[in-house]
């Protein structure tokens, strides 16, 4: 597997300066037809920041869409980051089966040896009456139910593909069910996410249930410390603890996410494992967190955790329904409301780099 493409990310440019906003809200169809095309080579440079760009080679552009070509071997893609959750899109709407395997995947997302990212998203034909279905490969290969920033990414990449404007909205079958996504008029994505499940068995984990048949501020047994967990399903398994029993109020900072996060991701009470947050509480409408995802490890962000969190903290009496999550990468607005149950996610999703790898 080899790059096809040089392709740099500098903070400033020191010839042509453009917004690069400009082509990330209005002309990125033209820009991957225009920049990002090449009849006879691949082989150019393109050099972009969130500030400004500097495109080499304009003049040997084709016409030809850069994502629509499909010659064999070589796979096109975009790269998007919600705060810092970074992934690998691909458009894959021409098939229903993904266009990598999950051991390419793997090699995609190295960091040394690949492109690098958390993971791949795959936009495919949508099912059972539904505009699109997204399909999502960690890094480690394992395909979670559904994935918050990425489904964000996801729908900047089919405004991009469709070369839509403005305030868009539109459905998303995923492992988890249906997704909806509403592209809003500042660039930010607003998702429902659904209700959360909260049956103790269908999270699915090993607990027992000790209010409404779900785990709320229960005891987890760890490498020999006793934390107080929370145990929430946004389509996905989450594991929310806001501290041990000896020590309730965490400071996320100081813990050693790479030593306990796997403890807990590979638990015998979580069948199918668990993504892990560990939060700390400032007020009722803002708390940090720092997290351990199932298949990728400590992220800079988790949508979905962001929103078992905020669903957690009101199960314990910790926060309110309509709280500010900060995660590593930057915040998340969370909102669980009452009236339909529903859990919504609003934040940013970014065009990082585009290009082409030999699979």
């Amino acid at each position: 597997m080899a790059i096809s493409a040089a392709i740099s990310v500098p903070l400033t440019s020191p010839v042509t300066r453009r917004s690069f906003a400009s082509f990330t809200h209005l002309r990125q169809p033209n820009f991957l037809r225009a920049i990002l095309s090449s009849s006879t080579s691949p082989s150019f440079r393109v050099i972009a920041s969130s500030s400004s760009m500097t495109l080499g080679a304009v003049e040997k552009a084709s016409p030809v869409s850069f994502l629509d070509r499909r010659e064999s071997g070589f796979l096109h893609f975009v790269k998007y980051h919600g705060l810092g959750n970074d992934f690998i899109l691909v458009d894959n709407r021409d098939s229903s089966e993904p266009r990598v395997t999950p051991e390419q995947a793997v090699k995609l997302c190295d960091r040394n040896f690949g492109i690098g990212a958390d993971g791949v998203i795959f936009a495919m034909p949508g099912v059972n009456g539904t505009d699109y279905t997204m399909r999502i490969f960690n890094s480690d290969g394992s395909e979670p139910e559904m994935c918050g920033n990425g489904v964000r990414c996801f729908a900047r990449f089919i405004a991009e593909l469709e070369n839509l404007q403005g305030k868009q909205s539109f459905t998303v079958h995923t492992g988890a069910g249906l997704i909806v996504p509403e592209i809003q008029d500042d660039g930010q994505v607003k998702v429902d996410m659904g209700e959360p499940i909260l049956r103790a068995s269908d999270v699915p984990t090993r607990l027992p249930a000790n209010k409404d048949q779900s785990v709320v501020k229960s005891e987890l047994h760890v490498d020999g410390i006793t934390w107080n967990v929370t145990c929430v399903s946004m389509g996905n398994p989450h594991c929310v603890t806001f501290g041990t029993k000896d020590a309730q109020n965490l400071q996320v900072d100081e813990l050693n996410l790479a030593e306990i996060g796997p403890k807990f991701e590979h638990h015998e009470v979580f069948p199918a494992r668990t993504n892990t947050e560990f939060v700390q509480v400032f007020s009722p409408s803002h708390v940090k967190m720092r997290v351990w995802e199932r298949g990728a490890g400590a992220t800079l962000a988790c949508g979905t955790g962001a929103c078992a969190v905020v669903v957690a903290a009101v199960l314990e009496g910790r926060a309110g329904r309509n709280c500010t999550v900060d995660l590593p990468g930057g915040p998340l607005q969370i909102e669980w409301r009452e009236e339909d149950n529903h859990v919504y996610m609003t934040g940013p999703a970014e065009v990082v780099f585009y290009g082409s790898v030999r699979l």
